[in-house]
């Protein structure tokens, strides 16, 4: 067999360039690009090797390791996880920064391919600049710390050790079922050691990826279980997204009558005004939605693992033999909540239950009953939409400001605080990636980085980032890398002037905000939003900083202003960023939902205490769904 002398780092990328998946007939580059930043432990290996041969892969330039991830974790949820973008690093610091991004990547099942430097292999210049010294063990670095967070993880000592380690990396990453976080961690004199590779290594592979259907028997089950039920419900997770199942989830509600509610994830799995399509289901919920889930007798959890929002903290579902049917790629997903398990592809599996259920549909008045229930929640979206609060607009009118403004096909991102729950129960979603919330890990920061992604995904779209001024503060730079690459966003930055989010988790549980308040030390404290320590907010400028950066910036005092903002943003070619106050204190109700979120048993403060007995009040609802 003919054999290629390369460096390791060199028959990666590569091999690499060569990947490519199939479904339904139709193939995709499963590796697009590679983001880096270079350091010691990589610019003379992979930086090299990308360098030598840029059509191979796309090279792009961050200006955070944990931002790169999540780049590379919104680009593969944009493309239903058909494909994505690796990621490359020095060792050390470098390394250890993309540990937050591979761990959101693996809990929320998403693609991404970690490559960064190591130690040497040989040892010699022991202990070489960023190498962490272990006493007992020779072989440690801080890659380790990667293995839990990573669906495959393997260091590379040998040259030829990359044959059989980028093949499992890639079965990881293109099995829908087991796929997350991938690291092959590169010694750095490995990257630059040669090895006559067969060149079959390098010839253009195709990863099939099928759609299985679950047993037979089970199928069967299944039919059984749903048609003997009175007030069924549909949860619909990411997988009816990913497995491009909407239009069978379309077609399956609308002759059976199955009312849908949907998690952060499989949001847009139907359009809002679909008539089966009750909204957000869980402790960010509609009311629509949470009330037919505490008497539903059968769930059909679809593509979903069942996060506590979805089941709000096991309280959700209430009726007492409810049972759950559950459609999922992964076995260990399809089990949760001692479901009846249809271990399969969410879009066959529901065609097949289609199939099996015709001539069934639920009862005329469970119909109505859906029918009513989403005009009295359309009007309350509307209301939370043009409540006219003041002096500050409210979260709510923001958002239906940006909702009302975007076209059917732009997508909203979003991650952390309180503006994923309220984007969760009021986006009004027309189109099936039009939302994008990564909830899975909640991770702080996504945001800009996360719609980076998502545009170089779809540069046709317009992206619509929402941030808090909390996440903005934790990773911005990457306004930088979208005005560098040419791909706009529009970003709309909500001031809460703290940690809107949990200043009210913390009030509602007697601590008053405790820690959550931008504002200048006094009387020995930071301050809260009991009053006490009240003290000037710190003399931070978000707009100014934004500008900085190169973003074109507009400042919106209120719902008006920032109307006019979002319309003169579409005519604006680069990146833009729209500062606008809001009303920390303003929320969205919760309609009927509850989050374990344990208080102390004891305290010296009544206000725990009452909140301990709330607490207690509501935890009496769990239920062990057995």
């Amino acid at each position: 067999m003919k054999a290629l002398r390369l460096t390791m780092a060199q028959a990666l990328v590569r091999f690499l360039a060569a990947q490519h998946v199939e479904r339904d007939g139709v193939e995709h580059r499963f590796i697009e690009g590679c983001f880096g930043i270079f350091g010691h432990g990589n610019v003379t290996g992979v930086g090299q090797a990308l360098a030598e041969h840029p059509e191979l892969l796309t090279y792009y330039q961050a200006r955070n390791e944990q931002a790169m991830v999540h780049t590379a974790a919104g680009f593969a949820k944009m493309r239903n996880r058909l494909a994505t973008l690796a990621c490359t690093t020095s060792i050390g610091p470098g390394a250890t920064n993309m540990l937050t991004g591979a761990a959101a990547a693996t809990i929320n099942r998403l693609p991404v391919l970690l490559l960064p430097g190591d130690v040497f292999a040989s040892r010699r210049p022991d202990p070489v600049l960023q190498q962490l010294e272990t006493p007992w063990r020779g072989d440690l670095s801080v890659n380790d710390c990667f293995q839990p967070v990573c669906r495959y993880w393997d260091r590379i000592t040998r040259a030829e050790q990359l044959i059989p380690a980028a093949l499992q990396a890639m079965r990881v990453l293109v099995n829908p079922a087991e796929t997350g976080a991938v690291m092959l961690s590169l010694p750095q004199d490995v990257q630059a050691e040669a090895f006559d590779y067969p060149s079959a290594f390098f010839d253009r592979r195709v990863w099939p990826i099928g759609r299985p259907l679950p047993d037979g028997a089970a199928l069967d089950r299944a039919t059984d279980a749903i048609r003997a039920a009175r007030r069924p419900l549909i949860v619909a997770g990411g997988g009816v997204i990913y497995s491009e199942a909407t239009a069978a989830l379309d077609a399956f509600a609308r002759r059976t009558g199955i009312p849908v509610g949907e998690t952060q994830a499989g949001k847009g799995s139907l359009a809002f005004d679909h008539p089966q399509a009750v909204g957000a289901i869980g402790a960010t919920g509609t009311m629509a939605a949470n009330r037919l889930a505490a008497e539903a007798d059968v769930v059909i959890g679809i593509g979903t693992r069942y996060s506590d929002f979805t089941t709000a903290s096991k309280t959700a579902f209430q009726a007492a033999e409810v049972r759950f049917v559950n459609i999922n790629i992964s076995d260990f997903d399809a089990h949760k909540l001692a479901a009846l398990a249809l271990t399969g592809d969410a879009r066959v599996t529901l065609e097949a239950l289609d199939k099996a259920l015709v001539g069934w549909a639920v009862d005329p008045e469970y119909r109505r009953q859906t029918e009513q229930l989403r005009a009295d929640w359309d009007r309350e979206v509307s209301r939370l939409y043009h409540l006219g609060h003041g002096p500050l607009p409210a979260q709510s009118e923001v958002i239906g400001a940006v909702n009302e403004l975007s076209g059917p096909h732009d997508v909203v991102v979003c991650a952390a605080g309180s503006m994923p729950g309220d984007l969760h129960k009021l986006w009004r979603t027309r189109d099936p990636k039009g939302y994008h919330v990564e909830y899975g890990y909640s991770t702080m920061g996504y945001e800009i980085a996360g719609g980076l992604g998502v545009k170089l995904a779809a540069p046709e779209r317009e992206v619509y980032v929402m941030v808090g001024d909390g996440s903005y503060l934790m990773m911005a730079q990457e306004l930088v890398t979208s005005i560098q690459e040419d791909l706009k966003l529009t970003v709309v930055l909500v001031d809460n002037q703290g940690f809107a989010s949990i200043g009210a988790l913390s009030r509602s549980k007697g601590t008053a905000g405790f820690g959550t308040r931008y504002r200048h030390r006094k009387d020995g404290s930071i301050g809260d939003d009991s009053g006490t320590h009240e003290a000037d907010p710190l003399p931070v400028d978000l707009a100014l900083n934004a500008q900085g950066l190169g973003a074109h910036v507009f400042r919106a005092r209120t719902v008006d202003e920032l109307r006019d903002a979002l319309v003169a943003a579409k005519a604006i070619d680069r990146t833009v960023v729209i500062h606008v106050p809001a009303d920390r204190y303003e929320s969205v109700p919760d309609y009927q939902s509850w989050w374990d979120v344990p208080v102390a048993e004891v305290s010296e403060s009544d206000a725990v205490r009452k909140a301990r007995e709330d607490h207690e009040r509501g935890s009496a609802r769990r239920r062990w769904l057995l």
